[in-house]
């Protein structure tokens, strides 16, 4: 499975990752391997999608990160979960 990802820090902060293995990823960002994620930790997972194809897993980061209409729609759609 290939999974995009949305985590969150205590100030509000927003990113979008792509990873094959969510739980180790989220320990690599609070650890401090992550360059972006370093200074702003800890994160939390409050969203994330499941693709069986790694292809659409990066297409749909890509589409999230470049087209800000498409990540507001889902930020509307997970509003509350953002709120968390």
């Amino acid at each position: 499975m290939f999974y995009v990802y949305f985590l969150k820090n205590k100030h509000g902060r927003i990113y979008i990752g792509f990873t094959s293995d969510l739980k180790n990823r989220l320990k690599m960002h609070n650890a401090g391997y992550c360059a972006f994620t370093k200074q702003y930790r800890p994160w939390k997972i409050v969203y994330y999608e499941a693709f069986t194809s790694e292809k659409d897993a990066r297409k749909r980061e890509i589409t999230l990160k470049n087209y800000g209409s498409t990540l507001g729609q889902l930020k509307k759609r997970i509003e509350i979960s953002l709120r968390i």
